[in-house]
């Protein structure tokens, strides 16, 4: 007789719940009813078992210190200030000072309660310095990775076209992170990649991870034990014209999509990516691999609990 497979579960690491898309509202004006807890049931009914909700900025880090408490043992936050929002520390009443003080005591409760597992998101980001200039965004990732390396948390990392600045000022910190962390949503070189990985961090992929062939070239040669998975929802979704596309035949369905005018509830909404697709996620990972699903769910899921602990035990 042949063994029942284990079922698959999931982890997706970086997903932005407290975004107001998911809770019906979109550009300031409510669309549909707030269907939040229908999205996270989505994902639990295809086996994502545990939720990583990104903190960008302080306001975002609390809103995703408030799902992981309403979610205990299910949704887990991290906190930080995201390079595009780096021009906010200068900004802030009372100064950066006052907001690094405040992004630490945050980061400190948030931690020790159990809801807090990493620091982050930060990092670098040199695609939209319309958002923040370059300069706010080096001190500022320099001062949260020294954070960071004070309260002993992993990182969730952030880097876009900035490789060579990311890579200087994080390298001599690592040495004093134990579990290093995860650059999240990877679109960078094989070069990029596999400087990451010998600096002893994972690698978080998405679909925005996998739009060209050479994205696919650099998924196929991430180690299975660096890698993690996630959505990075409402946004980066696998769209028909991506090169990671062709690989979706045989991939788990997705529910009903229709236009967020047309909200029906049970259904997803088109242009809102979800953490139920983090399904087609790790088939497409697996495709480009040439391993199972099993394989790929089973690595991400004991690299992500290593790592961020996620209130499991690391096998």
């Amino acid at each position: 007789m042949s063994e029942t497979p284990k079922p698959l579960r999931y982890v997706d690491i970086g997903i932005n719940l407290s975004d107001p898309v998911f809770r019906g509202k979109y550009h300031g004006k409510n669309a549909h009813e707030d269907d939040l807890s229908d999205v996270i049931q989505r994902a639990r009914d295809v086996g994502c078992a545990k939720f990583m909700v990104t903190g960008s900025d302080l306001v975002e880090s609390k809103h995703a210190i408030d799902i992981a408490s309403k979610y205990p043992g299910f949704c887990y936050a991290t906190v930080g200030v995201h390079p595009c929002q780096a021009k906010h520390f200068d900004k802030h009443p009372g100064g950066a000072t006052k907001m690094l003080e405040e992004l630490r005591t945050l980061a400190i409760s948030s931690r020790d309660s159990g809801r807090a597992v990493a620091f982050g998101e930060i990092g670098l980001d040199y695609d939209r310095l319309f958002l923040s200039p370059m300069e706010p965004q080096l001190k500022y990732f320099e001062a949260q990775l020294d954070l960071a390396v004070e309260l002993q948390m992993p990182l969730f990392l952030h880097s876009r076209a900035a490789s060579e600045d990311f890579e200087r000022l994080l390298a001599p910190r690592l040495a004093k992170l134990p579990k290093r962390g995860l650059v999240h949503s990877f679109t960078g070189t094989l070069e990029e990649m596999q400087r990451m990985v010998d600096l002893g961090l994972d690698v978080g992929i998405n679909g925005c991870s996998m739009k060209t062939e050479e994205n696919l070239e650099v998924v196929k040669a991430v180690p299975l034990d660096r890698l993690q998975i996630e959505t990075d929802g409402p946004w980066c979704e696998i769209r028909p014209s991506h090169a990671s596309a062709k690989f979706l035949d045989g991939a788990p369905e997705m529910p009903k999509s229709v236009k967020k005018e047309k909200w029906q509830k049970g259904c997803m909404v088109k242009g809102r990516n979800e953490p139920v697709a983090i399904a087609r996620v790790a088939h497409v990972i697996a495709k480009v691999k040439g391993v199972t699903v099993e394989e790929v769910c089973e690595a991400a899921w004991n690299n992500s609990i290593r790592m961020f602990g996620l209130g499991e035990e690391a096998s």
